[in-house]
Parts: structure tokens; sequence; C-alpha cells
């Protein structure tokens, strides 16, 4: 039996694109409920975490203004080891000033990572640009305990869930 079988490939894919529709979809519901927006984001964050079974999946805000990147929710165990860190500061930095996903296979390897969690060995920084698109104003960070555990798939997903909930970073939106 041949080890790569095209059509198996392609079920797979269909498969997997099927059920990130379905996980857009449902993050485009939350966003148009009419709940708070930590509430929204709670149920953001859980959504994402369970898709991908992610230890752990975390939602900031990015202050330009007082240089602070600020965790507004968070799904999975344990608490954060830093739950408002200097813009400068670890794989969020690099996301924010490149304007573009920081994807880590391997944590211990790249001196950027601020350690969250000691058994953390993947993690995955996404950015969320405001409106027109010029600027970051949060991001999801998601975290594995496996090395190379985000594949090109799972970021072009949670970039376009990044695209799904962008409206509730709003200049009202994170006021309230």
């Amino acid at each position: 039996m041949p080890r790569f079988d095209p059509l198996r490939r392609l079920v797979y894919n269909a498969n997997m694109f099927a059920h990130h529709e379905r996980l857009l979809s449902e993050l485009r519901r939350i966003v148009s409920d009419d709940k708070d927006r930590t509430a929204s984001l709670q149920q953001v964050a859980d959504t994402v975490k369970n898709a991908g079974n992610y230890r752990w999946v975390g939602l900031y805000d990015v202050d330009h203004a007082n240089g602070r990147v600020s965790n507004i929710v968070w799904s999975g165990q344990g608490a954060l080891e830093y739950p408002t860190f200097a813009l400068t500061k670890g794989l969020t930095s690099a996301a924010v000033a490149e304007r573009k996903t920081i994807n880590v296979g391997d944590v211990t390897a790249d001196p950027r990572y601020l350690t969250a969690f000691g058994t953390t060995r993947s993690e995955i920084i996404v950015p969320i640009f405001d409106g027109s698109a010029e600027s970051v104003v949060g991001t999801i960070d998601v975290e594995s305990d496996n090395q190379n555990a985000f594949s090109r798939d799972v970021q072009d997903f949670l970039e376009a869930c990044s695209d799904e909930i962008r409206s509730l970073w709003r200049p009202s939106a994170a006021k309230s």
C-alpha cells in the first residue's frame, strides 16, 4: 500500500475545511451576540481551545500608547505568569512589530519566549488588526505542550479566527 494516498488526503482536507468553517461560523455567532465584550471573548477563547484541543488559549489587548500588553481572557489550566507585560517582551512583541503571525515550534530554542508554563513547547501568536488593518490591537496566543504543534493549516485557521473576531477590538468595544 502506498504511503501517500491522494484520495485519503483529499477526504481529510475536505473534512478539515468543513470543521474549520463550522468553527468560524460559531465565532461569527459569538461576535454578533449582544453580550459584553469579556463574555464574548471568553466564549471565543473556549471555542478556539476546544477546536484544536489546545492546552491554553489567551486573548490580549495591545496598548501602544502605554507600551503594554494585557490579558483579557484565557481558557485552559493554569493561571497566567504574565497577565500584563511590556510590549517589547516575548513572542508577542515580534508579532506586533512585524505585523504577522509568529509560530514557534520549539519555544525552548527561542530567547524571545516568556515562560508562562514550564511544559510549553510550541506557541503561536496571531495578531488582531484594527478595522483598517493598519495597527495590531490584540493577539490570540495559543500554547501546546507538543513541539511543532501548529501546522500551516492551523496557522491559516487561527488567522481566519483573528479576522472573524476583530470587531471585538473596536475602540468602543475595548472600553466595555
